[in-house]
């Protein structure tokens, strides 16, 4: 049987496949450390798993609307208002599995052959691979790790074409934990705004910010920007939820009834359970949030302050979400190291440790190590890495 052009041309999510062989390692009693996973460690919250429990034990197991529950629309809305300084109706709200499903109906929706989408570099593996899979082409914009790896409007302008039609925005940033400030963004939005070009606006780590920085919504900043964006999120990683596959979108009506459109089409509706879950979630206590982020700013500082002792390397202190994104260019040449594919394959087999290679996510040279884990296994990996090293370059 012939598969797909579409199918064949697509490539697997290395994290996931990393994080996949790290756990089979485990599995056959293999003492792995995994940097890899892009998920929190903490358990999901006893409230939001309790609201599980009494929506199987009063039988909503039903199928839902294909758009989401009313109820967890319109607490997205609430919480949209509240937080994040945006109006939405819950009608401009979608429910879906995940954030990965609100951007690939998102890019089935508005996405036509040849179209471009901006994307800067490094970012999330699975932007291009759906921008390619809607028929779209994926443009790639590379930040700058001088100025923290933060976009700016002169990284895009040289970009930007009559065939561009959207840009995506990844703020905090998956991989390197990079920020862009309320000004940049508006700089940016305006830009967008002028020419028509929709912003996809990632925001599933806008909870997860360090050192007193403050997350923006671009689509809060101006009416015009904001009928330009589709602001996108999940409770995944704010709330723990990574395996119950809950995201939304929320922008103009248009787009998010051709969202809906394509869900009842494909998934039908999100877990009847989970929705429920995420009402819990969205509404309840979020004290808990105050603990894992002193948690993770804890190992945040720690993982830099020992991957910049390791020869060859040099890491900056991100500013949100859960990765640090070491350079490792000198490590490479100093060891004589083909790529950062050669030194991750070097960490997983000798060190017994799981890291992500830069060029997963466009930017060769680098790791991205996740400190979403405890912080015993953090100075266990690190020390592995750093005499692993130690032991390459000495051999």
């Amino acid at each position: 049987m012939k598969l797909a052009g579409r199918v064949l041309g697509m490539s697997p999510s290395p994290t996931m496949a990393i994080t996949s062989k790290a756990k089979e390692m485990r599995a056959k009693g293999i003492d792995v450390i995994g940097f890899g996973a892009g998920e929190p460690d903490f358990d999901t919250p006893q409230h939001v798993k309790e609201a599980a429990i009494k929506a199987i034990n009063e039988g909503f197991t039903k199928y839902t609307p294909p758009a989401g529950i009313p109820e967890l629309r319109e607490a997205v809305a609430e919480k949209l208002r509240k937080e994040n300084g945006i109006d939405y109706e819950p009608s401009q709200v979608v429910i879906t599995d995940g954030a990965k499903q609100a951007l690939f109906s998102l890019m089935l929706s508005v996405i036509e052959e040849g179209d471009e989408v901006i994307i800067p570099a490094p970012y999330w593996v699975t932007y291009p691979e759906q921008v390619k899979f809607a028929g779209g082409k994926p443009v790639f914009v590379e930040t700058k790790e001088e100025n923290n790896f933060s976009l700016t409007l002169e990284d895009i302008e040289p970009a930007v074409t009559e065939k561009t039609k959207m840009i995506i925005l990844c703020t905090p940033n998956n991989p390197t934990g990079s920020v862009i400030d309320r000004d940049e963004l508006e700089r940016i939005g305006k830009f967008c705004a002028e020419r028509g070009i929709l912003i996809a606006s990632d925001e599933c780590y806008e909870k997860l910010t360090y050192d007193g920085f403050k997350h923006t919504s671009i689509a809060s900043i101006s009416e015009e920007i904001k009928n330009v964006t589709v602001t996108i999120n999940a409770l995944s990683k704010a709330f723990s939820m990574t395996g119950w596959r809950v995201g939304y979108a929320a922008g103009p009506k248009e787009i998010i009834d051709a969202m809906v459109k394509i869900n009842s089409q494909s998934i039908s509706n999100v877990n009847s359970i989970a929705q429920k879950a995420a009402v819990a979630a969205l509404r309840g206590p979020q004290d808990f949030l105050n603990e894992w982020l002193s948690a993770f700013d804890e190992r945040r500082r720690y993982m830099v302050e020992k991957l910049n002792e390791i020869p060859g390397v040099k890491c900056l202190l991100p500013k949100g979400a859960f990765y640090a994104f070491p350079n490792v260019k000198e490590l490479l040449k100093m060891a004589g190291l083909k790529d950062d594919f050669a030194l991750a394959d070097y960490l997983l087999e000798k060190a017994k440790i799981a890291v992500v290679p830069g060029t997963a996510f466009g930017m060769p040279g680098y790791l991205r190590l996740s400190y979403a884990t405890s912080m015993e296994n953090i100075k266990e990996g690190l020390r592995r890495f750093h005499e692993a090293v130690k032991e390459l370059l000495n051999g």
